[in-house]
C-alpha cells in the first residue's frame, strides 16, 4: 500500500509540475503579446510626434467646428430649443473627432501594405489580432492629444465642465476611439491602396456627421433618415458620450437618444465584430497578394 501511495504521490507531483509549466508558458506568451501591442502602439505615437503638420491640423479643425458652427448656432438660438447649442456641438465634435481620427489613422495599415511592411508583421510569431490591436491602441494614443486639446478649448470658450464630466469625457473618449479604430479596420479590409482609402473615408464619414447628430439633435427624423441613422456607427459613439456627459442634467432629455448602457451594449459587440471580421479579411488579402 505504501508503495502504491508513493507512486500516486509522485504522479500527482508530476501533474502539478506539468500544470505549473503550462501556466508559466501561458504567462510568457501573454507577456509577449502585450509587449508586441505596446511596441506597435509606441511606433504609431512616435510617428505622430514627428508629423507636426498632422498634429496641428487634427487639432485645428475641431476648434473651427466648435467655435464657428457651435458658436453661431448658440448665438442665434440661445437656449430656445431647451439646450445650449455650443455644448451640444462640443460633445458631438469631441466624439466625432476621436472616432474619425482613429478610424482614418488605420490607413497606416494600407501604407504599410504598399511598403511591404505589413507582410513582415503578419509572418511574425504573433497573433494577427495582437498586431491589429496594437495599431488600434497606437491610434487611440494618437487621438488623446486631440481629446485633451478639445477639452481645453471647451473650457476656454466657457463650456461648463465639472470634474465628473471631465472624467466622463476621457473615459467615453477612449471607448469611442477604440470603436473607431475597429471600424476603420473593417473598412480598410476591402480597400487595396491608400488612394482608395482617401477617397472612400470622406464619403463614409461626411453623411454620418448629420445622421449621428454631431451638430444638431436628431430626435425627430423622416423614416428613411431614421433607418440610415441607426445604421451609422458614429450615432452610437456620439450618443454614448452625450449620455454620460449630460447625465443628471435637465438638458439630457433634449439631446440624448438612448441611455449610455444601451449605447455601450451596441458598441461593445460592434467593436468585436468589426475587429474580427476586419482582421480576417485584411489578413486574407495579404495572403492573396
Amino acid at each position: 500500500m505504501d508503495r502504491y501511495a508513493a507512486h500516486d504521490g509522485a504522479d500527482g507531483r508530476a501533474v502539478a509540475r506539468g500544470r505549473l509549466h503550462q501556466g508559466a508558458g501561458a504567462l510568457v506568451i501573454a507577456a509577449g503579446e502585450l509587449h508586441s501591442i505596446a511596441a506597435l502602439a509606441q511606433r504609431d505615437l512616435t510617428k505622430l510626434l514627428r508629423d507636426r503638420a498632422r498634429l496641428i491640423t487634427t487639432i485645428i479643425f475641431p476648434f473651427i467646428f466648435i467655435g464657428a458652427l457651435g458658436g453661431t448656432l448658440s448665438a442665434n438660438f440661445g437656449r430656445a430649443p431647451g439646450f445650449d447649442f455650443l455644448t451640444l456641438t462640443f460633445t458631438g465634435v469631441y466624439a466625432q473627432t476621436l472616432f474619425q481620427s482613429t478610424a482614418m489613422g488605420m490607413i497606416s495599415l494600407v501604407i504599410d501594405r504598399e511598403n511591404d511592411f505589413s507582410q513582415e508583421l503578419f509572418i511574425a510569431p504573433v497573433s494577427r489580432y495582437t498586431i491589429i490591436a496594437g495599431r488600434i491602441l497606437g491610434e487611440t494614443l494618437v487621438a488623446l492629444p486631440q481629446a485633451l486639446a478639445i477639452i481645453a478649448f471647451g473650457l476656454v470658450i466657457g463650456i461648463p465642465i465639472s470634474p465628473g464630466q471631465l472624467a466622463a469625457l476621457i473615459g467615453t473618449g477612449l471607448v469611442v476611439a477604440f470603436f473607431g479604430g475597429a471600424f476603420g479596420v473593417l473598412v480598410l479590409a476591402f480597400l487595396n491602396n491608400q488612394r482608395a482609402a482617401n477617397q472612400v473615408f470622406p464619403f463614409i464619414f461626411l453623411p454620418q456627421f448629420f445622421l449621428a447628430g454631431v451638430f444638431a439633435p436628431i430626435q425627430v427624423l423622416p423614416w428613411y433618415l431614421e433607418i440610415a441613422s441607426r445604421i451609422a456607427p458614429l450615432r452610437y459613439a456620439v450618443d454614448f458620450v452625450r449620455g454620460v456627459f449630460y447625465a443628471g442634467s435637465p438638458d439630457y432629455q433634449h439631446v440624448v437618444l438612448e441611455d449610455p448602457a444601451t449605447n455601450f451594449a451596441i458598441i461593445a459587440p460592434a467593436f468585436v465584430i468589426c475587429l474580427v471580421v476586419g482582421t480576417f479579411f485584411f489578413v486574407r488579402s495579404e495572403r492573396n497578394r
